[in-house]
């Protein structure tokens, strides 16, 4: 699984991107279904989190949230971003 995290209009610091670390060890269950993993975090009014999700069998997933708070913002995408992988995995499991 590679991991691509970008931050747009200001710094990610490091106590930011260790929450995030932390936060991926949520779906650790899923590393061999996805291929990529690509953040994009945007600061304007407010903090936009961004995930493009490619899972090895083809599909693509895209999850957007925004927040005034960036760790919030984290933490309601990562929600959106477990579900997606395990409504995932469900498709998957119910064409074999």
């Amino acid at each position: 699984m590679n991991i691509d995290v970008r931050s747009v209009h200001f710094d990610l610091g490091e106590s930011a991107r260790s929450y995030l670390d932390k936060k991926l060890e949520r779906i650790n269950h899923a590393r061999d279904s996805i291929v990529d993993l690509m953040f994009c975090f945007t600061k304007e009014k407010q903090f936009k989190c961004e995930t493009t999700i490619n899972f090895r069998w083809g599909t693509t997933a895209h999850i957007e949230e925004k927040d005034f708070d960036l760790i919030a913002g984290i933490d309601k995408m990562m929600d959106k971003v477990e579900q997606k992988i395990h409504k995932e995995k469900e498709k998957i499991k119910d064409k074999k």
